[in-house]
């Protein structure tokens, strides 16, 4: 199984930004499509951001639209969530995952997962 984590949650006030981070130490990221999942307390978890192995296929929740952006450092290797305009409905545990062959940004499609990071938007 892949190992990664995730790194760059915290707690900000609306309209506020964070990059969160999922690096892979003993593997090749870039060989993997990457996905950003999100679990509210009580909700299921659901896909936020995917992009496939070549960068080429990204695709974003509804609900974020606009406001976050999933990127590859392959150099790094790294994926990035960069969230600006950060509302209290995205407050979640943010989950990096991956799979071989991207099809679709949800959960049961990805097979490996991080530890989750806490983001918390509140005034």
């Amino acid at each position: 199984q892949p190992r990664f984590g995730e790194s760059g949650g915290g707690l900000v006030q609306p309209g506020e930004s964070l990059r969160l981070s999922c690096e892979a130490s003993e593997f090749s990221l870039p060989d993997y499509a990457v996905g950003w999942f999100r679990q509210a307390p009580g909700k299921e978890r659901e896909g936020v951001a995917c992009i496939d192995s070549s960068g080429s296929t990204i695709d974003y929740a509804d609900s974020v639209k606009g406001r976050f952006t999933i990127s590859r450092d392959n150099p790094k290797n790294t994926v990035y969530l960069d969230m600006k305009n950060l509302k209290p409905d995205d407050t979640a545990v943010y989950y990096c995952a991956t799979t071989l062959m991207y099809g679709r940004c949800v959960r049961d499609d990805f097979e490996s997962w991080g530890q989750g990071t806490q983001v918390t938007v509140s005034s």
